[in-house]
This record gives structure tokens, sequence and C-alpha cells, in this order.
């Protein structure tokens, strides 16, 4: 970690000048961006409010109005009715209507995204103003998937002959000027938005890996607002008297994704004992200085359906984790390390620099292991080796921050992560229940708010009680705020900068 010389240092080198630009709100992240893709990168382009859905979702997860004003669902649940709102128009000037938000959904069904989970039968306008989607079967997650970022509305002009998109044409109260991928993209503010307008002309978006370099940004007055910022620089930030430093629970959890298929962890009790071995509170309070963050189970506080109450907290317990280990074969060997029939328990742990916490805390779960006599190889990845080594058998353990509000409503997610086949890129690997499939296929058609309650629980129960991926902490994002903005909102969901929102200080 570095210490506060160091990172005046590092500013002295840098020998850059203030942005005082009163037209132009620059802000940083990690996340590079490659496309203008929705089923790519349409994360970014919703929360810079280039792109718009059907439907929004407010900061308790509720699904609003958006590019859809109102929507029904019929008495069978077989068919939603959306109903646009009149004069909206997409930054080329083309107006919204049900044939265009038609094949903008067509497109997006074509490609990866949540829409493709759906089982949609057919897509058509009823009038002018009117969508139709009519569902095989009941589906009650859809409206929170169309208000995913990968079913974004785009104008026709938009795509290519192939059907990729060419230049983003949105509804946003933002359009698109500017794009410099993968570090620099850019957006002016769009007069003609059917909403209430921004209030700041321009916005600038670079990306930038190192974390210490996005802090410097902001306290030399580079960027006015850099978001997930690891934790020595906030330490460092909150004593800079020209910014605020942001701290908002998000419904995203560290936790341990783990193929279960390996021999060493296939025994349930070897996924028991690596979750005795942890010491969250040690981790919470000295790695992420973020007390109480201590994660029990998956389901993040905030979704409250999906939680167990009465579960206790989370403790380390080394003689059980032992004793469970034990009972499997593993004894210490002369260097303290586990072994069993002439093999170490030794395992990798591949983690990504998109959340700059992840390296920190995975050594820190790496020095813990060590105390039970499990070795880790801690390694750096780009987050799609998680998901290369998941599909090609290769990965043994990976810390990850998995968004349990990427969708609004979770199921969809969990589904996605342990339904059919159990195995999703993000979630289990190597790891089955028969149960569980059934359990989120029914939920899917229930709309009686007590049943799916009772169905959230008892999914809940089983990913806490087989551990087919191993909680660590829930997720506080981080965000330092430059003192000449003023209205700063944070969206928990992720999903909206509320850039237009904001404005400079006079």
């Amino acid at each position: 970690m570095r210490s506060a010389c160091s990172f005046l240092l590092l500013f002295l080198l840098a020998g850059c000048s203030p942005n005082q630009d009163p037209e132009v709100l620059t802000l940083g992240g990690p996340f590079e961006f490659t496309s203008q893709e929705p089923s790519r990168d349409g994360y970014l382009y919703t929360r810079l409010q280039v792109a718009e859905t059907l439907l929004e979702v407010d900061e308790q997860g509720r699904l609003q109005p958006g590019l859809a004003e109102r929507w029904e669902t019929s008495e069978d649940g077989l068919v939603w009715r959306l109903y646009l709102r009149d004069g909206v128009r997409f930054h080329d000037g083309t107006a919204l209507d049900a044939q265009v938000a038609l094949a903008a959904l067509r497109v997006a069904r074509s490609k990866p995204g949540v829409i493709r989970a759906a089982p949609i039968e057919e897509l058509r306008s009823e009038d002018r103003l009117t969508l139709a989607v009519r569902l095989s079967r009941p589906y009650s997650p859809l409206g929170a998937v169309l208000a995913h970022y990968t079913t974004a509305m785009l104008a026709p002009a938009s795509y290519r002959a192939d059907g990729n998109v060419g230049w983003m044409q949105g509804t946003g109260p933002y359009r698109l000027e500017d794009f410099d991928p993968p570090h620099r993209l850019g957006v002016a503010r769009f007069e003609d938005y059917w909403g209430t307008p921004a209030r700041i002309p321009r916005v600038v978006y670079l990306t930038g890996h190192r974390a210490e370099s996005r802090a410097l940004q902001v306290m030399a007055g580079q960027t006015d607002i850099i978001y997930t910022l690891d934790p020595a620089s906030v330490d460092l930030l909150r004593r800079q008297p020209d910014v605020q430093v942001h701290s908002n629970p998000i419904p995203r959890t560290i936790q341990i994704k783990l193929n279960a298929s390996h021999p060493f962890l296939a025994p349930l009790q070897a996924r028991q004992a690596l979750s005795l071995v942890l010491d969250r509170t040690a981790i919470a309070r000295h790695v992420m200085r973020v007390p109480g963050s201590e994660a029990n189970q998956l389901i993040p506080p905030g979704l409250a359906a999906w939680r167990l109450e009465q579960l206790p907290a989370a403790r380390r317990d080394l003689p059980r984790a032992r004793a469970l280990l034990a009972g499997l074969g593993w004894e210490p060997g002369a260097d303290g390390v586990l072994q069993r029939d002439g093999q170490r328990f030794a395992l990798s742990m591949i983690t990504y620099a998109d959340r700059p916490e992840l390296f920190v805390v995975a050594t820190a779960i790496q020095a813990q292991m060590r105390e039970a006599g499990i070795t880790l190889d801690v390694s750096v990845v780009n987050s799609s080796g998680i998901v290369s080594g998941h599909h090609d058998g290769t990965l043994q353990l990976a810390l990850v921050a998995r968004n349990y509000g990427n969708i609004a409503d979770p199921l969809g997610l969990l589904d996605a992560d342990y339904g059919d086949g159990g195995n999703g890129d993000w979630g289990a690997m190597g790891w089955h229940n028969e149960e569980l499939p059934a359990l989120l296929r029914r939920l899917e058609a229930e709309r009686d708010p007590l049943r799916y309650r009772a169905g959230a629980q008892r999914i809940a129960g089983l990913l806490s009680e087989q551990l087919p991926v191993i909680p660590v902490l829930y997720y506080t994002q981080q965000t330092a705020v430059s003192s000449r903005i003023q209205g700063f909102v944070f969206d928990p969901y992720e999903r909206n900068y509320h850039l237009s929102r904001m404005s400079f200080q006079p």
C-alpha cells in the first residue's frame, strides 16, 4: 500500500493541471470498454445516460416507468403490454414507436444477454405506441429484464447491416460525442430530450486500472468523480479538503467461486472447512476498512426476500475446519501444508483488477488459508479469464464481486448461476442439486408475494447449506467527488450515474 508521500510523488511526476472547464464534468473508473454494443458494454452507456430502457428501477429495486410510461400483465401472466411514451426521439431525430422498440428487442434477443433466457414466444406491436410480449410460460422477472442495459432502446440507424452497432443513437439526456476505446468516451447534452434536460453540457469518462492513479486524479483536480477506490486511497482522500468520499453499500457480494468437481473441493466438508478458515471480521475491518460487511450468506442486505435473517454471523473456527479436513484424510506435512495420498493441499486462486479491493482481499485469504495448511497461489487475470477457466475446466478458485442487483429481480441472475445444469459463468462450477433448478423455475411463475418469498428463502437456505460458492464480504462502493460538484447521487444498482441531475457549484 502506498503512503501519502507516494501519492504526492506520483502527482509531481504526473505534472498535470486541474480540470476547471466549467462546461465539462470528468469522471473515471476501472472499467475499459471496447464497443458500443449493449450486449457487451451497455452498462457504461446506461450509466452515462446515453441509452435508456423500457422500464427503470428505483433505489429499492422496484420497477418504475422508463420509455414505457406504464405496463400491465394478463391474468394468466402470459402477455405483457407496454405503453410507450409519446414524443420520445432518438439522438438522430427518429421517433420511438412500437415498431422501433420491437426491432431493438429482436436485436437484443439475437445477442448474449438476459433477455435470451426469457421464454418469449412472440413480440408484436398492437398500435403505434403499444408493445405486446407473449410468453410460453409465466416469467415474473420479465420486467427486470426489460430494465437491463442489454435491452436498451436504440434507433434503427445505430445498427450496421450485420446487426452490430456502428454508432449508438439512444434516447437519453446525453448523446455520444467521442468514442476512443478503451480509455476515453465523451458525451454531450441532448437538447431535445423528452424529460428534464441535463444541467452540465458535456461529460468525459476516463478509464484507469491503477486505483492510486485514479485517486491522484481527483486530488489534483483532473477529474470530478472517481468510482471504485481501493481502501488505501479512501483513507487518503478522506483527508483532502476539496474531496468528499461517499461509501454506499450495494447488492454485490465478494465471494469465492470454486470448482466443486475438483477432488479437493468436491466434498461438502471441504467447502465448509474453507469457509470456516476465513476471518471475515479481520478482512472487513483491517483490509476493506468497512466493519460489519462480513457475509454470512450469498445474497446481500437490501434484497430482503432472499435473505435468511436468522442465520448466525459467519465466524472463523480453525479447530473445526481442521477437524473437517482431517475427516477427509488431510494431515499436516513436515512444512505444515496438508497432505493426502502424496498430494499437497495446494490450489490456485485468480481474481481481476477491475475491482481493486479483490487482490488485497485475495492475499489476506491466502495468508489465512496458510494457517490452516492450505497453499494458495494468487494471481490477477482479466475478468474474461474467469469465464474461460470455467468453460475449459481449469479454474480452481476465483475471487469475484458478484452483482446480485445486475437484474432488479435476482431470480433471473440466480437462474443463470444455478438453474438448469447449475453451472453459470459466475456462479456454480461442477456442482449439481436436483431441488434448486425446480425451485427457480417454480418461482418464475409465482405471482403471490408470500409464496415467492417462501421459495426465495428455501433457495437461499440451499445455497447457504451447500456452499457451491463461498460468501466473504458484502461490497461497499467507494466514490470520490470533487467539491465543485453539487447534486451527486449514487445508484445502488449501478444502472445510472444520474449525471443529468448534477451541476457545478456556482
